[in-house]
């Protein structure tokens, strides 16, 4: 079978297979179900190429489980079949309808695709959205389809993750459990972009949604462009200014003068997100993510906050330590980049959390009095699960830390009036890896070692003394920084990094140029375009040397800085090639900057700046 590495779902673009050759042994899905093929027709004519596996067990009656994917439903073909079928081995083995959908506009189905095509809550006549496809999609499965329980789920994993998302707003009676994973919750802080900054590293993959195709397809009608080497940061370093990509991707590629052309979180971008439409939710909800998703970390935090904030269905969050996807893997030792934190953490999840909440909203009552807690979280400090009523939880005490001078960092805050001050260079910015090579989208830098940063001088490092007694962090984390600059415009950077003890033993993923004893494991971290400091929508210009407040949100997590360990803070204003550079010379569209404005800057951070976090109390 041969797989094909995308971008939101890196796991394979086998749509409904999810590899896990060692949980397959001497079980064919092709023994087991029936594939029929089908088309079926939405309220505007458009045909959507549909797969639909069924039990070959007619003895009793299943659910539907739908997936819409832009990766496509391969392996195409009455005889072929993929590894696994639905979300897991598990509940292959148990039995459910399984569908499989190429959403509008892509692989072998028709129509124009938009990506993330915007929610259209007021719809009329043959309007159409990725709502109401899901709907026509299932009045035609509950029709059509033989030994069906009157009852549909949805899942999927990244942007696959954004389309179950879209069937909680399908308003389809029929739908009773959904389970976004991973799931896209708006593009302008997911993926392509954070707060602002654009995501360079994210650049090749613009190939994958910027080319439009005429007719329904079977095979890739897209190219990457080759590059002609394996070093990232110097490619990008060489190219220079953003416009000088233009030569790689030219008109024909309509995401990529999407970006350029709208660089502001303006309507283009307000109107994709999803999770303001999040409210009154029916359908049983499982939010999935990953602790070290350097894809979509966001997004299931934020689709899971929001529907807990505005519906009263049942719904729960689940966040492990893994990277995009992960979940769905079947690998005995559990491992983001160096860093290792257990055995069998996916298996566990697939048995005992995601096939129950399936089976119960499914096959069995579906009531509210259901064993799953509200979230089911990963300690990734501590290397556990723990469970909660609510997240965060209540338990908790908030802190403030402050960045002193001499490096360090203080929950004992001073009157004293002082700042460190880096010279941030578009020519040698800092990167966000050692490592030398192209990565499609970055993944492992999201547990690196930030030794070598921290060892730069346009790197401010602030520090607390090794801790006596753990603290859990969990939540969110708020950066408020005190700011100035030469220049007139500037991105900041902030990590939250766990210092390991001198003595740490290594791990077996550990790379062999390094060594885990005070390793400087990044446990957070996250970037704020100063240009959106008040406002994502309207750009503004720093004032030269004058003390600005910069707030930036790092996102949650839980995470147990064990005794012996150090906090440890970084600032920087570079982070490259994960982002682009910023010129540090405020111009109308960074897209469109020139060489000449592209300036050497010198930064302030001041000691009014705090850390605000909040720690899980007994």
């Amino acid at each position: 079978m041969k797989y094909i590495i995308l971008f939101f779902l890196t796991i394979s673009s086998v749509s409904c297979a999810l590899t896990q050759s060692d949980s397959t042994v001497n079980y064919s899905p092709k023994d087991y179900y029936n594939k029929q093929e089908v088309t079926i027709i939405m309220r505007d004519g458009i045909k959507l190429h549909t797969t639909v596996y069924s039990p070959k067990d007619t003895s009793k009656e299943y659910p539907i489980l739908l997936y819409r994917t832009t990766y496509s439903c391969k392996p195409y073909g009455a005889n072929e079949f993929p590894s696994v079928i639905g979300p897991n081995t598990t509940m292959m083995k148990e039995g459910n309808i399984v569908v499989c959908q190429d959403v509008r506009g892509r692989y072998n189905s028709e129509g124009i695709y938009d990506n993330v095509r915007p929610f259209k809550p007021n719809k009329v006549g043959k309007e159409v959205d990725e709502a109401s496809d899901t709907y026509d999609t299932i009045d035609w499965l509950l029709t059509n389809v033989d030994n069906h329980n009157g009852k549909v789920g949805s899942w999927g994993i990244s942007y696959p993750g954004f389309y179950a998302t879209y069937a909680l707003l399908s308003g389809h009676p029929a739908i009773k459990a959904v389970s976004p994973q991973a799931p896209i919750g708006d593009f302008y802080f997911d993926d392509f972009h954070h707060n602002g900054a654009y995501l360079l590293s994210y650049w090749r993959a613009t190939a994958v949604f910027g080319y439009m195709k005429d007719q329904p397809t079977k095979e890739e009608w897209y190219k990457f462009p080759d590059l002609g080497t394996e070093d990232q940061y110097q490619f990008f370093l060489d190219v220079g200014p953003l416009s000088n990509l233009d030569k790689y991707y030219k008109e024909d590629n309509v995401f990529w003068n999407q970006l350029k052309e709208h660089p502001d979180y303006d309507n283009f971008w307000q109107e994709r997100g999803i999770i303001q439409h999040l409210k009154d939710i029916k359908p049983a909800v499982m939010v999935v993510g990953g602790w070290y998703d350097a894809e979509d970390l966001y997004g299931p935090l934020e689709t899971y906050g929001t529907i807990e904030e505005n519906s009263k269905n049942y719904n729960t969050i689940v966040m492990g330590p893994w990277s995009h996807g992960d979940w769905s893997r079947s690998n005995k030792r559990q491992a983001v980049g160096n860093v290792y934190f257990g055995d069998d953490i996916s298996r566990f999840y697939q048995e005992e959390i995601e096939t129950k909440f399936f089976n119960h909203f499914l096959k069995e009552e579906g009531d509210k009095n259901f064993s799953l807690p509200e979230a089911y979280m990963f300690d990734t400090g501590a290397k556990r699960w723990e469970t909660f009523d609510t997240w965060p939880p209540k338990q908790t005490k908030k802190y403030a830390y402050s960045l002193q001078r001499n490096q360090r960092l203080s929950n004992i805050a001073t009157r004293e009036y002082s700042f460190q001050e880096f010279v941030s260079d578009p020519e040698k910015p800092v990167p966000y890896s050692e490592d030398i090579k192209m990565v499609f989208t970055p993944r492992k830098y999201m547990t690196d070692d930030q030794r070598f940063a921290a060892r730069r001088p346009d790197v401010l490092v602030f520090e607390t003394e090794p801790l006596e007694n753990p603290m859990t962090f969990v939540g969110d984390i708020m950066a408020k920084l005190r700011v100035s600059t030469t220049g007139t415009d500037a991105d900041w950077v902030v990590k939250l990094i766990d210092v390991y003890p001198s003595d740490h033993p290594d791990y077996e993923e550990t790379q062999d140029y390094l060594k885990m004893g005070n390793y400087h494991q990044m446990v957070r971290s996250e970037v704020l375009r100063g240009r959106y400091r008040n406002d994502f929508s309207t750009p503004e210009a720093f004032v030269p040397n004058q003390e600005t407040p910069v707030e930036i949100k790092l996102q949650d997590v839980f995470h147990t800085f064990k005794k012996g360990h150090k906090i440890q803070i970084q600032v920087q204003s570079t982070w490259f090639p994960y982002i682009d550079i910023n010129p540090q010379t405020f111009v109308p569209n960074i897209f469109y900057a020139k060489p000449e404005d592209f300036q050497k800057q010198t930064h302030r951070v001041y000691n009014n700046s705090i850390i605000e976090f909040t720690t899980l109390e007994d």
